[in-house]
């Protein structure tokens, strides 16, 4: 089971939309996929069509309720989401670092550390899935470093913009830490996403992401995309000559995926 965790923390950057899409490119090739929604403002659970009051993923996290407890069906439309399920999210997320707090003493006792806590659940979901994707809140804190330690990979969507590039290095520091200490098998790759390739200022970043990082072809800022989200339409689901569509081959074709 590879487990791929979608990060960055700055928003406005596209990284629910690379979840989805990419939950959905899975799903569409029969992989069983499971989307866990640790942000707060739902975004991801609302684009699978689900809206709950109050989420259990802090519960799940700490052990007091198992793996099939938080997770629902997906009611996106289409044959590919009947391969898609869902550990969906709501403002009760904001509770988590409380119940982390409450509980130290039993975590140190099971986890040793509250940063391997999700790698511990998702060891229930062995055998259930083959892939599971993970969209994280914007900021550096427990939801974004449980899903480093628990992941294979960590696809980091970035605009080809000043302040969205300065804004990764606190979070590769972040990366090489995890990699060092928890997860020395933890690979990264940067999704150049929302890029105007007709400015000179956003190709002249992308050349220099591409000499710092491993960096993807780039998801061009084009309506289809947004039309995806707003009309709950997956990128694959679209036509074979639409031009979000090739981006999206080209850059799951780049990560093996």
């Amino acid at each position: 089971m590879e487990v791929i965790t979608v990060a960055n923390n700055k928003g406005g950057v596209g990284k629910t939309m690379q979840c989805y899409q990419l939950a959905c490119h899975l799903a569409s090739k029969g992989h069983k996929v499971l989307a866990i929604d640790l942000d707060s403002q739902a975004n991801l659970s609302s684009t699978f069509n689900l809206q709950i009051q109050r989420t259990l993923i802090p519960e799940w996290l700490i052990g007091d309720v198992t793996i099939e407890e938080v997770m629902v069906p997906s009611e996106g439309k289409g044959k590919l989401h009947k391969n898609i399920t869902v550990i969906p999210s709501s403002r009760h997320m904001a509770s988590l670092s409380k119940l982390l707090i409450l509980s130290e003493g039993e975590i140190r006792k099971e986890a040793g550390r509250k940063e391997r806590l999700m790698r511990m659940r998702l060891e229930q979901a062995n055998g259930m899935f083959d892939y599971v994707i993970i969209d994280t809140p914007p900021m550096l804190g427990d939801e974004l470093i449980m899903s480093l330690v628990a992941s294979t990979k960590i696809l980091i969507p970035t605009q080809a913009q000043d302040y969205s590039i300065d804004g990764l290095e606190e979070l590769m520091d972040t990366f090489e830490i995890i990699k060092e200490t928890e997860n020395p098998g933890l690979e990264f790759a940067i999704i150049p996403s929302m890029v105007n390739g007709r400015r000179k200022i956003e190709r002249q970043r992308l050349e220099e992401l591409s000499s710092m990082f491993k960096v993807t072809p780039p998801i061009r800022n084009l309506v289809q995309m947004q039309e995806s989200i707003s009309l709950k339409k997956p990128i694959c689901a679209m036509g074979k000559k639409s031009r979000g569509r090739q981006d999206y081959t080209q850059l799951w074709e780049s990560l093996n995926l």
